[in-house]
Protein backbone atom coordinates (compact mmCIF):
# COMPACT_ATOMS: atom_id res chain seq x y z
CA UNK A 1 0.00 0.00 0.00
CA UNK A 2 1.21 3.49 -0.91
CA UNK A 3 -0.12 6.90 0.10
CA UNK A 4 0.24 9.64 -2.51
CA UNK A 5 -0.26 13.32 -1.67
CA UNK A 6 -1.11 15.48 -4.69
CA UNK A 7 -1.07 19.25 -5.15
CA UNK A 8 -3.78 21.61 -6.42
CA UNK A 9 -5.81 20.12 -9.29
CA UNK A 10 -8.05 23.17 -9.87
CA UNK A 11 -10.43 21.56 -12.30
CA UNK A 12 -7.78 19.78 -14.40
CA UNK A 13 -9.33 16.32 -14.19
CA UNK A 14 -7.55 14.95 -17.26
CA UNK A 15 -4.21 15.83 -15.68
CA UNK A 16 -5.22 14.15 -12.43
CA UNK A 17 -6.16 10.97 -14.27
CA UNK A 18 -2.86 11.01 -16.16
CA UNK A 19 -0.97 11.43 -12.90
CA UNK A 20 -2.83 8.52 -11.32
CA UNK A 21 -1.92 6.41 -14.34
CA UNK A 22 1.69 7.55 -14.07
CA UNK A 23 1.77 6.57 -10.41
CA UNK A 24 0.03 3.28 -11.17
CA UNK A 25 -2.41 4.17 -8.44
CA UNK A 26 -4.36 1.12 -7.31
CA UNK A 27 -7.57 2.06 -5.45
CA UNK A 28 -7.73 -1.45 -4.04
CA UNK A 29 -4.59 -0.92 -1.99
CA UNK A 30 -3.32 2.67 -2.33
CA UNK A 31 -4.63 5.88 -0.83
CA UNK A 32 -4.81 9.37 -2.27
CA UNK A 33 -4.38 12.62 -0.33
CA UNK A 34 -5.31 15.85 -2.13
CA UNK A 35 -4.07 19.18 -0.77
CA UNK A 36 -7.20 21.17 -1.63
CA UNK A 37 -8.42 23.38 -4.47
CA UNK A 38 -9.97 20.59 -6.45
CA UNK A 39 -11.98 23.17 -8.38
CA UNK A 40 -11.93 26.49 -10.26
CA UNK A 41 -9.76 28.13 -12.92
CA UNK A 42 -9.62 24.85 -14.86
CA UNK A 43 -12.28 23.40 -17.20
CA UNK A 44 -13.31 20.21 -15.36
CA UNK A 45 -14.28 21.04 -11.80
CA UNK A 46 -17.34 18.78 -11.75
CA UNK A 47 -15.44 15.85 -13.24
CA UNK A 48 -12.67 16.31 -10.66
CA UNK A 49 -15.15 16.23 -7.78
CA UNK A 50 -16.81 13.12 -9.22
CA UNK A 51 -13.50 11.30 -9.65
CA UNK A 52 -12.32 11.96 -6.09
CA UNK A 53 -15.75 11.31 -4.58
CA UNK A 54 -16.00 7.98 -6.41
CA UNK A 55 -12.81 6.79 -4.69
CA UNK A 56 -14.65 6.77 -1.36
CA UNK A 57 -12.39 6.17 1.61
CA UNK A 58 -9.41 5.58 -0.69
CA UNK A 59 -9.15 9.36 -1.12
CA UNK A 60 -9.18 12.31 1.25
CA UNK A 61 -9.06 15.96 0.32
CA UNK A 62 -8.69 19.00 2.52
CA UNK A 63 -10.60 22.16 1.66
CA UNK A 64 -8.83 24.97 -0.15
CA UNK A 65 -9.88 28.56 -0.73
CA UNK A 66 -11.35 27.75 -4.15
CA UNK A 67 -13.35 24.85 -2.72
CA UNK A 68 -14.82 27.10 -0.03
CA UNK A 69 -15.47 29.77 -2.65
CA UNK A 70 -17.49 27.28 -4.69
CA UNK A 71 -19.59 26.48 -1.63
CA UNK A 72 -20.09 30.20 -0.98
CA UNK A 73 -21.15 30.90 -4.57
CA UNK A 74 -23.54 27.95 -4.51
CA UNK A 75 -25.06 29.43 -1.34
CA UNK A 76 -25.75 32.71 -3.13
CA UNK A 77 -22.41 34.48 -2.84
CA UNK A 78 -20.77 36.65 -5.48
CA UNK A 79 -18.88 34.97 -8.29
CA UNK A 80 -15.33 35.97 -9.08
CA UNK A 81 -14.40 37.43 -12.46
CA UNK A 82 -12.23 34.44 -13.38
CA UNK A 83 -14.36 31.67 -11.87
CA UNK A 84 -14.95 28.53 -13.94
CA UNK A 85 -17.52 26.89 -11.68
CA UNK A 86 -20.49 26.65 -14.03
CA UNK A 87 -20.08 22.94 -14.70
CA UNK A 88 -20.59 22.25 -10.99
CA UNK A 89 -23.32 24.82 -10.41
CA UNK A 90 -25.29 23.60 -13.44
CA UNK A 91 -24.64 19.87 -12.92
CA UNK A 92 -27.55 17.47 -12.44
CA UNK A 93 -25.69 16.04 -9.44
CA UNK A 94 -24.83 19.50 -8.08
CA UNK A 95 -26.41 18.94 -4.68
CA UNK A 96 -24.64 15.64 -4.14
CA UNK A 97 -21.26 17.08 -5.12
CA UNK A 98 -21.66 20.15 -2.91
CA UNK A 99 -22.86 18.08 0.05
CA UNK A 100 -19.85 15.79 -0.31
CA UNK A 101 -17.48 18.77 -0.51
CA UNK A 102 -18.91 20.30 2.67
CA UNK A 103 -18.01 17.11 4.56
CA UNK A 104 -14.30 17.37 3.78
CA UNK A 105 -11.81 18.50 6.48
CA UNK A 106 -9.52 21.51 6.69
CA UNK A 107 -6.72 19.34 8.11
CA UNK A 108 -5.96 15.65 7.84
CA UNK A 109 -3.46 13.46 9.69
CA UNK A 110 -2.09 10.00 9.10
CA UNK A 111 -3.20 7.37 11.59
CA UNK A 112 0.16 7.42 13.32
CA UNK A 113 0.18 11.23 13.42
CA UNK A 114 3.45 11.33 11.50
CA UNK A 115 2.03 13.29 8.55
CA UNK A 116 -0.30 16.28 8.40
CA UNK A 117 -1.99 17.76 5.34
CA UNK A 118 -3.59 21.17 4.93
CA UNK A 119 -4.11 23.54 2.03
CA UNK A 120 -2.12 26.66 2.92
CA UNK A 121 -0.40 27.08 6.27
CA UNK A 122 -0.38 27.25 10.04
CA UNK A 123 0.18 30.35 12.20
CA UNK A 124 3.35 30.02 14.28
CA UNK A 125 1.35 30.18 17.53
CA UNK A 126 -0.53 26.92 16.88
CA UNK A 127 0.64 23.47 17.87
CA UNK A 128 -0.54 20.58 15.70
CA UNK A 129 -3.10 19.64 18.35
CA UNK A 130 -4.41 23.21 18.53
CA UNK A 131 -4.58 23.44 14.74
CA UNK A 132 -6.62 20.24 14.58
CA UNK A 133 -9.01 21.56 17.21
CA UNK A 134 -9.46 24.86 15.37
CA UNK A 135 -10.09 23.00 12.11
CA UNK A 136 -12.88 21.05 13.82
CA UNK A 137 -14.56 24.33 14.83
CA UNK A 138 -15.02 25.34 11.19
CA UNK A 139 -15.77 21.83 9.95
CA UNK A 140 -18.63 21.45 12.43
CA UNK A 141 -20.36 24.53 11.00
CA UNK A 142 -19.69 23.59 7.37
CA UNK A 143 -21.21 20.15 7.88
CA UNK A 144 -24.25 21.39 9.77
CA UNK A 145 -27.47 23.10 8.69
CA UNK A 146 -26.09 26.59 9.32
CA UNK A 147 -23.17 26.64 6.89
CA UNK A 148 -24.45 29.62 4.86
CA UNK A 149 -23.65 32.33 7.46
CA UNK A 150 -20.09 31.04 7.75
CA UNK A 151 -19.69 31.11 3.98
CA UNK A 152 -20.92 34.72 3.91
CA UNK A 153 -18.68 35.90 6.75
CA UNK A 154 -15.45 34.10 5.87
CA UNK A 155 -14.22 36.71 3.36
CA UNK A 156 -11.81 39.42 4.54
CA UNK A 157 -8.27 39.90 5.84
CA UNK A 158 -9.10 40.82 9.43
CA UNK A 159 -8.28 39.83 12.07
CA UNK A 160 -4.73 39.34 10.83
CA UNK A 161 -3.22 37.84 13.98
CA UNK A 162 -4.30 34.97 16.19
CA UNK A 163 -5.66 35.65 19.63
CA UNK A 164 -7.16 32.75 21.59
CA UNK A 165 -9.73 35.23 22.95
CA UNK A 166 -11.18 35.79 19.48
CA UNK A 167 -14.83 34.79 19.22
CA UNK A 168 -17.58 34.62 16.62
CA UNK A 169 -17.02 35.38 12.96
CA UNK A 170 -13.60 37.05 13.47
CA UNK A 171 -12.30 33.86 15.09
CA UNK A 172 -13.72 31.61 12.39
CA UNK A 173 -12.52 33.93 9.61
CA UNK A 174 -8.96 33.83 10.92
CA UNK A 175 -9.05 30.02 11.13
CA UNK A 176 -10.32 29.77 7.54
CA UNK A 177 -7.67 32.22 6.31
CA UNK A 178 -4.89 30.34 8.05
CA UNK A 179 -5.80 26.97 6.59
CA UNK A 180 -6.67 28.18 3.10
CA UNK A 181 -4.80 31.44 2.36
CA UNK A 182 -1.67 31.78 4.50
CA UNK A 183 1.70 32.18 2.80
CA UNK A 184 3.65 34.91 4.57
CA UNK A 185 3.46 36.32 8.07
CA UNK A 186 5.56 38.38 10.46
CA UNK A 187 7.70 36.62 13.07
CA UNK A 188 4.92 37.21 15.61
CA UNK A 189 2.37 35.61 13.30
CA UNK A 190 0.66 38.62 11.71
CA UNK A 191 -0.92 37.45 8.45
CA UNK A 192 0.10 39.19 5.18
CA UNK A 193 -2.52 38.60 2.50
CA UNK A 194 -1.01 40.27 -0.55
CA UNK A 195 2.47 38.80 -1.26
CA UNK A 196 2.18 35.70 -3.44
CA UNK A 197 5.62 35.38 -4.98
CA UNK A 198 8.39 32.95 -4.14
CA UNK A 199 10.50 33.49 -1.01
CA UNK A 200 12.90 36.35 -1.62
CA UNK A 201 10.30 38.49 -3.34
CA UNK A 202 8.33 39.40 -0.22
CA UNK A 203 8.54 42.75 1.62
CA UNK A 204 11.00 43.07 4.48
CA UNK A 205 9.77 41.70 7.76
CA UNK A 206 7.77 38.83 6.29
CA UNK A 207 8.66 35.14 6.34
CA UNK A 208 7.10 32.05 4.80
CA UNK A 209 4.82 30.62 7.47
CA UNK A 210 6.96 27.49 7.76
CA UNK A 211 10.20 29.46 8.23
CA UNK A 212 9.15 31.47 11.30
CA UNK A 213 11.58 30.78 14.17
CA UNK A 214 9.91 29.00 17.05
CA UNK A 215 6.92 27.81 15.01
CA UNK A 216 5.02 25.57 17.43
CA UNK A 217 3.98 23.06 14.75
CA UNK A 218 7.63 22.37 13.89
CA UNK A 219 8.63 18.74 14.09
CA UNK A 220 5.60 17.38 12.23
CA UNK A 221 5.78 16.47 8.56
CA UNK A 222 3.36 18.75 6.70
CA UNK A 223 2.23 18.62 3.08
CA UNK A 224 0.41 21.60 1.61
CA UNK A 225 -0.58 23.24 -1.66
CA UNK A 226 -1.88 26.74 -2.49
CA UNK A 227 1.47 28.38 -3.34
CA UNK A 228 2.13 27.83 -7.05
CA UNK A 229 5.01 30.30 -7.18
CA UNK A 230 6.73 28.32 -4.44
CA UNK A 231 6.49 25.18 -6.53
CA UNK A 232 7.38 21.63 -5.61
CA UNK A 233 9.65 21.99 -2.63
CA UNK A 234 10.94 20.09 0.33
CA UNK A 235 12.31 22.22 3.13
CA UNK A 236 14.14 19.60 5.21
CA UNK A 237 14.76 21.88 8.19
CA UNK A 238 11.06 22.67 8.44
CA UNK A 239 9.85 19.20 7.41
CA UNK A 240 7.34 20.65 4.92
CA UNK A 241 6.56 19.69 1.35
CA UNK A 242 4.90 22.17 -1.02
CA UNK A 243 2.99 20.44 -3.82
CA UNK A 244 1.24 23.19 -5.80
CA UNK A 245 3.17 23.41 -9.06
CA UNK A 246 0.64 25.40 -11.09
CA UNK A 247 -0.98 22.65 -13.11
CA UNK A 248 -3.79 24.96 -14.24
CA UNK A 249 -1.22 27.51 -15.43
CA UNK A 250 0.67 25.06 -17.62
CA UNK A 251 3.04 23.85 -14.92
CA UNK A 252 3.02 20.39 -13.37
CA UNK A 253 0.77 18.29 -11.20
CA UNK A 254 2.95 16.99 -8.40
CA UNK A 255 2.78 14.02 -6.05
CA UNK A 256 4.65 12.94 -2.95
CA UNK A 257 4.71 9.28 -1.96
CA UNK A 258 4.61 9.49 1.80
CA UNK A 259 6.10 6.06 2.36
CA UNK A 260 9.55 7.01 1.04
CA UNK A 261 9.15 10.80 0.52
CA UNK A 262 9.64 10.45 -3.24
CA UNK A 263 8.49 13.43 -5.30
CA UNK A 264 7.17 12.97 -8.82
CA UNK A 265 4.77 14.60 -11.25
CA UNK A 266 3.60 15.15 -14.80
CA UNK A 267 3.67 18.13 -17.13
CA UNK A 268 0.31 19.80 -17.72
CA UNK A 269 -1.19 21.42 -20.79
CA UNK A 270 -1.72 25.12 -20.17
CA UNK A 271 -5.35 26.04 -19.62
CA UNK A 272 -5.13 29.70 -18.61
CA UNK A 273 -2.43 32.22 -19.26
CA UNK A 274 -0.74 32.78 -15.88
CA UNK A 275 -2.07 35.81 -14.10
CA UNK A 276 -2.38 35.86 -10.34
CA UNK A 277 -1.30 32.23 -10.07
CA UNK A 278 -1.51 32.13 -6.30
CA UNK A 279 -5.20 33.10 -6.08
Amino acid sequence: MAIYAIGDVQGCCDALQRLLDHLRFDPASDQLWLAGDLVNRGPQSAATLRLVRALGDRAVTVLGNHDLHLLAVAAGGKRGRRDTLEDVLDAPDRDELLHWLRQQPLMHASRDGRWQMLHAGLPPQWTIAEAAAHAREVEALLRGPDASPLLRHMYGDQPDCWDPELTGWPRLRFIVNAFTRLRYCTPDGRFAAEPKGAPGSQPDGLLPWFAVPGRRSAGSRIVFGHWSTLGQVHWPDAQVWGLDTGCVWGGRLSALRLDDEKLSGIDCAQYRRPGHEGD
